[in-house]
């Protein structure tokens, strides 16, 4: 069973918790890691890329030219690919990238990225977290007294207003809830920082 140090809101260690190993002590499968980020980058495209073919681009309505007799290739409209200002061919067009993982592979993906930052001893666990107020001065003190410096993610039991809008205003931080944790933002944060309450909805959803 790997052990994380257990921390109150003030950054100071009060115990231990034990980690369910199913879920952050797993060895983890790097090439399933690769696929998830892959997939999570490509549905954040927005495909919202388009070009005009010729029956888009405005004009050629008429034929440029008779079609024998003048020595010309033959031509039906100025608005041809083959013309300057003419329409794409096989340009691209609104799509979607999004795609699908199997079940399995996506639930795997996410135990190997957090078996990977306790691997890397950059879990931190608070026993609660919670504002009174949105204040950023207040959740910078938080972060300071972890020692945190760079790229966390905070992920929470349920959606506390309070901790995302404090959060809000600091770069490099970001807050999600239990239910929302994913591949992309474990790996792209450098600290994985999580309430107890958290990490018991995330065991009884992965185990």
């Amino acid at each position: 069973m790997p052990k994380v140090a257990l921390f109150n809101q003030s950054g100071s260690q009060v115990g231990e918790i034990e980690l369910n190993e199913s879920v952050f002590g797993i060895e983890p499968n790097q090439h399933v890691l690769f696929e998830a980020i892959i997939m999570q980058r490509a549905s954040l495209r927005q495909g919202t890329h388009k070009v005009k073919n010729r029956s888009e681009v405005a004009g050629g309505g008429r034929k440029p030219w008779r079609q024998k007799g003048t020595g010309r290739a033959r031509q039906g409209s100025i608005r041809s690919p083959q013309w300057r200002g003419g329409g794409t061919v096989f340009g691209p067009q609104p799509r979607s990238y999004s795609y699908k993982l199997p079940k399995k592979v996506r639930r795997l993906a996410i135990k190997s990225a957090l078996s990977s930052k306790v691997l890397e001893e950059k879990v931190l666990v608070l026993e609660s977290l919670a504002f009174d107020a949105p204040k950023t001065k207040d959740f910078k003190a938080v972060l300071n007294g972890l020692s945190v410096e760079k790229k966390a993610l905070i992920v929470t039991a349920d959606l506390d207003e309070n901790v995302a809008l404090s959060a809000r205003n600091i770069p490099g931080v970001t807050v999600v809830t239990a239910d929302g944790i994913n591949v992309l933002d474990v790996v792209n944060h450098d600290k994985l920082i999580m309430t107890k309450a958290a990490v018991e909805k995330v065991e009884e959803v992965l185990a």
